[in-house]
């Protein structure tokens, strides 16, 4: 199986390469909690080896209460069960008992796939995990397939660190990707939810979605990204929009320039007619720099017969 760049072995661990199974090797699994067992070799495997292939029954496999995929496009849904009809399933569920028959761990969009394709059992391997276990192969699951839009993987990377105590530094382990990422994806779901659907379904990006977070007002937020969409705004210019709207929404910094601005054209009339003051006094151009603590007057010469002209001046004035 192909592996993904920088999430290392991943499902690897979890899942042995297999072709297709074929009638001949398969077995059926026994109903959870069934005496019935199966027999001794599938997939031309031991009967007590972990990564055993068993066929169960469709209809005793239940979706998982944990999947962080909400979305499955239809279209490639159907093209993958016309897959299926002709190749079969090439890669096995990973399912763990339940109480009632099998709960998914990955593989749901093949065990949908499968059910459109007519298929009465798929080729599955059982784990023994617990549901803490369960809920992280399937995030790494679809997270190494790139199955998830960025509001589910944040939704699943905040339900890594919050319902199940991992630290970021652990998720960053486990996943491959840098904290830097991890806190990215998770700050996307402080946007509103209209705007997290505008995300999830590919109408904006989520670099779109992360440069308007911090705007603190929420129906700018929604302003903006309506422009987004409507104009196909870029990043870079998504980011020049927020700006100018978070210097709008201050009016008390805008009162404060306001303020400073009148004091500084006050100060440097002042300044301009001590200038010509003294520019009538030398007789050259002089400029005046700084504020009330420190500063400097400068003198202008063109010439070294200047120079020397106003350095006689400043001793004669100063004697």
């Amino acid at each position: 199986m192909a592996k993904t760049k920088g999430l290392g072995r991943g499902l690897d661990a979890l899942f042995a390469d297999a072709a297709p199974i074929t009638e001949e090797e398969r077995d059926t699994a026994p109903l959870a909690g069934s005496k019935r067992k199966p027999a001794a070799k599938a997939a031309n495997v031991s009967a007590d080896s972990e990564d055993r292939i068993l066929y169960i029954d469709i209809n005793d496999i239940r979706p998982n209460s944990a999947q962080p995929r909400h979305v499955f496009d239809e279209d490639k849904l159907s093209e993958l069960a016309s897959s299926i009809k002709t190749n079969g399933v090439i890669q096995p569920l990973l399912v763990r008992e339940s109480a009632n028959g099998y709960e998914l761990v990955a593989g749901e969009r093949r065990w949908r796939a499968s059910r459109q394709a007519g298929l009465k059992t798929v080729p599955c391997i059982i784990r023994n995990f617990d549901d803490k276990q369960n809920a992280i192969v399937a995030i790494i699951e679809n997270m190494q397939r790139e199955d998830l839009n960025p509001i589910e993987e944040a939704l699943g990377l905040k339900s890594m660190t919050e319902k199940y105590g991992f630290t970021q530094e652990q998720v960053s382990a486990s996943l491959g990707r840098s904290r830097t990422y991890i806190t990215n994806s998770i700050r996307l779901l402080k946007l509103p939810p209209e705007i997290q659907q505008y995300v999830s379904s590919g109408q904006m990006s989520a670099a779109h979605g992360r440069t308007i977070i911090n705007i603190p007002d929420k129906a700018k937020q929604k302003e903006i990204a309506d422009k987004i969409i409507r104009n196909d705004l870029s990043v870079r210019a998504t980011e020049r929009l927020a700006e100018k709207v978070k210097d709008e929404l201050r009016p008390e910094r805008k009162k404060r320039k306001k303020k400073v601005t009148e004091e500084d054209t006050a100060r440097a009339a002042e300044i301009a007619a001590v200038e010509r003051e003294l520019m009538t006094l030398t007789g050259t151009r002089v400029h005046i720099a700084g504020d009330e603590n420190k500063g400097k007057i400068e003198l202008e010469y063109y010439s070294l017969e200047e120079l020397n002209r106003l350095i006689d001046a400043l001793r004669d004035a100063f004697k």
